[in-house]
């Protein structure tokens, strides 16, 4: 059948089991969103506030399901409001599609109206992109793009479509879906039983569970390892709920902002397992301290990851789920060892603390959102103290329950990712913890949130300074406190309101409980709690730029 270029789009969309689009309509998108006026009954559109939104949108949506989140806007400044949103998608490996407008083929390269060169500046943020100048091709591209997005190592993929093409008709024939390749990397037989022999042989083993654990699905493997053979555990800041964070072998989140028991057992360890990691410098900081005394063993699917950033010893290049279960199959059961008695003792001395008084501290507003909440909210985050908070005193249980960006710690992702993973997940109560910093950049999708009815919660932590800024100005710069201060008098509960959402004040620890209960009653509304919080509270423990891991300051 003879379809325009824009309703091939909304078909090939169709054919990868997309039901759900966010984007922001313009010029050189026109004729796209007309085929999705016409298409409305099949694919929802959701309309954010900014095209920055809807990338956001879309990586939460991917973030929190799996599939792949798909976002639309028009040439120019329409595309290019979502490079920050694809940037964030390609640091912490996102399955995304983006489709961008872009001016009729007769008029590129002319400086048109809204003319940008998309595809050259998402190059180095994107697997892969694509112009689409010819209607002929476009099916097999969005078909491929869905493809590339997904195998291997997911990530972003952008199309850029002139608007002649989504004008001009070209015969379309349906195609199955067609199911991403494994990525075969070779590890052998022999590389498998000497892994399995050296994790045998090792007295004080820690494995390292990554964000790429969840996206692999191998979060039964991870944790079939460390049982058997008695192994503690951490994870980086996107690992969080890769490995249940209520499991005795749990240690917590390692590197700047790690627990010192995870430090100090990285750095006494005879054998470090990383899984799905990539050695973030936030992870490894001085990195000729790190792990000093151990082998080096990485698992991952991206054989550019290994050796990047510090030298492995084991590597072992492929699909990590299907790796580990052939490792599991030769591993010696373990019981309690000297090497799990010490981790033991370690978390008992020195577990995450603060100071418990009549002043609200955000640590115990994270404790109390994880109790009301049983442990089973998922929980997007901005960037900032907030989010280390968030981290530490959160006990995430299960994979894609915490929602971050880590690599690109892009501040203003977490309300768009909110609404994005609340819609891939109704059924889940999904909750943003914000700083009052991040919060003010894209805060105008609180009208996106209001609109769709998304029972959303924003636990808003004011304490009226960009918070990590302020305090490594405290910690390392003397005190000078450059830029940091944000007391602008906002009203944050009468924004709120004016957006059409509840919203709560809290300034007292006995405030707490009566707001988040409130908060979880909604059903349809998003409600805003505006936690007032201390200035001088500091995300602890924390350790020094370019010290080995175990130099940490506690308090």
């Amino acid at each position: 059948m003879r379809l325009t270029g824009a309703e091939i789009i909304v078909e090939c969309l169709k054919e990868q089991g997309v039901d759900t689009v966010f984007g922001f309509p313009g010029g050189q998108a026109l004729i796209i969103y007309d085929a999705l006026y016409k298409y409305s009954h099949e694919i929802k559109h959701i309309l954010t506030s900014h095209e920055q939104g809807a990338s956001h949108a879309a990586d939460g949506y991917a973030r929190a399901t799996g599939k792949v989140g798909v976002c639309i806007a028009t040439s120019g400044p329409g595309a290019t409001n979502l490079v920050t949103g694809i940037a964030t998608a390609y640091m912490d490996s996102v399955p995304m599609v983006a489709i961008t407008g872009q001016v009729p083929t007769a008029l590129l390269g002319k400086d048109s109206f809204q003319e940008v060169d998309i595809t050259g500046i998402t190059m180095p943020i994107t697997k892969h992109n694509y112009i689409v100048k010819d209607v002929n091709k476009l099916a097999d591209v969005i078909r491929e793009a869905f493809i590339i997005a997904k195998e291997g190592r997911p990530g972003p993929v952008l199309i850029d479509v002139c608007k002649d093409v989504t004008a001009a008709e070209a015969e379309y024939e349906p195609k199955p879906l067609k199911t991403p390749q494994e990525v075969l990397l070779g590890v052998t037989e022999e590389e498998v039983a000497e892994a399995a022999e050296i994790i045998n042989a090792a007295k004080r083993p820690v494995i390292l569970s990554g964000g790429g654990v969840s996206i692999a699905g191998a979060t039964e493997e991870v944790r079939t390892l460390a049982e058997n053979a008695k192994i503690p555990v951490s994870t980086s800041l996107m690992g969080m709920g890769s490995f249940p964070a209520t499991h005795e072998l749990y240690m917590g989140m390692v590197g700047m902002h790690g627990t010192k028991t995870s430090n100090l057992a990285v750095s006494d360890c005879d054998l470090f397992i990383a899984v799905g990691a990539r050695f973030s410098d936030r992870v490894i900081s001085n990195v000729s301290m790190f792990a000093p005394k151990a082998k080096i063993m990485h698992i991952d699917i991206d054989p550019a990851e290994v050796g990047k950033n510090i030298n492995v010893h084991h590597p072992l290049v492929g699909n990590i789920k299907k790796i580990l279960a052939r490792i599991n199959s030769r591993i010696e059961k373990k019981n309690n060892t000297e090497w799990s008695e010490k981790i033991a003792e370690w978390k008992n001395l020195y577990p995450l603390k603060y100071t418990k008084d009549e002043v609200l501290r955000p640590q115990f507003i994270m404790e109390r959102i994880c109790e009301l909440t049983k442990g089973e909210a998922l929980i997007t985050t901005e960037v900032g103290q907030h989010q280390m908070w968030a981290a530490q005193f959160y006990k995430y249980k299960e994979p894609r329950q915490f929602i971050s960006s880590g690599g690109l710690g892009t501040m203003g992702f977490g309300l768009g990712a909110c609404i994005g993973a609340q819609i891939g997940r109704p059924e889940k109560k999904v909750i943003n913890i914000a700083g009052d910093g991040s919060f003010r950049m894209n805060c105008n999708e609180l009208a996106t949130a209001v609109e769709y009815r998304l029972p959303i919660i924003i636990a808003l932590f004011n304490n009226g300074v960009l918070g990590m800024v302020r305090q490594w100005q405290e910690l390392f710069f003397g005190g000078r406190y450059s830029a940091t201060n944000i007391d602008r008098g906002t009203n944050f509960k009468a924004l709120a309101e004016a957006y059409g959402a509840v919203g709560i004040d809290v300034a007292k620890p006995e405030e707490v409980d009566a707001a988040i209960k409130k908060a979880l009653e909604s059903k349809d509304r998003p409600v805003l709690i505006n936690f007032i919080i201390d200035k001088d509270d500091k995300v602890f423990p924390i350790v020094p730029p370019g010290k080995p891991i175990s130099e940490i300051i506690e308090d």
